[in-house]
């Protein structure tokens, strides 16, 4: 029972992936299958440290359940939020896993988390086989630029207090899955200034 219940969840996860990919272009049977045959169900502890610095990213993570960071260290050797990933979202060095190199950054599960695993291999592969899968990576490449820019327009324009309620607007339940510090972190505030932010009733 408990073997069917894992084919049951591992199949249920690629069918999200599959969802997720096919909202930015129409995939043949073909390309579905060999996605899904190319994909398998990984799980990770809390705390589990997915990519470590100078360790080389050789399969992306699509989050299924769970939660992941992507940080670095600063000069003082403090890390340094970059990312927050929720289910739905790559988990991705973009550096490493792309130029197949050592990585600057770690990606670490704030909870328990399932995700689907697709080697470096593996895409290259998909890519050669299957001109649509191309307009899709690249698609996606355009939406991680995108949102690199609007995180780094936000750090330049925003004040703190508008970071912080536009990052509530768009992960209403983030307090209660990321701790203070990181959140803070991840919105280039220090974490008395969260605190203050936090303590001011809305007009």
């Amino acid at each position: 029972m408990s073997n069917q219940i894992g084919i049951l969840e591992e199949d249920l996860a690629k069918e999200a992936l599959l969802r997720f990919l096919e909202s930015f272009h129409t995939m043949s049977l073909e390309l579905r299958s060999a996605i899904s045959s190319s994909t398998y169900l990984q799980k990770a502890n809390k705390r589990d440290i997915l990519l470590d610095i100078q360790e080389v990213q050789k399969s992306l993570f699509f989050i299924v359940k769970g939660l992941v960071r992507t940080y670095y260290l600063d000069s003082f050797g403090r890390d340094a939020t970059s990312w927050l990933l929720f289910e739905g979202d790559l988990a991705i060095s973009v550096y490493s896993f792309f130029s197949q190199k050592r990585s600057f950054e770690v990606l670490e599960a704030l909870e328990d988390t399932n995700f689907l695993v697709l080697s470096h291999e593996k895409l290259i592969q998909l890519y050669q086989q299957f001109p649509e899968f191309n307009y899709i990576g690249r698609i996606l490449t355009e939406n991680y630029y995108i949102k690199a820019e609007e995180k780094a327009n936000e750090l330049r324009v925003f004040n703190a207090t508008e970071r912080y309620q536009h990052l509530i607007q768009k992960y209403p339940n983030i307090i209660a899955r990321v701790p203070l510090g990181m959140i803070s972190s991840y919105l280039g505030i220090t974490q008395s200034t969260l605190s203050r932010i936090r303590s001011k009733k809305p007009n």
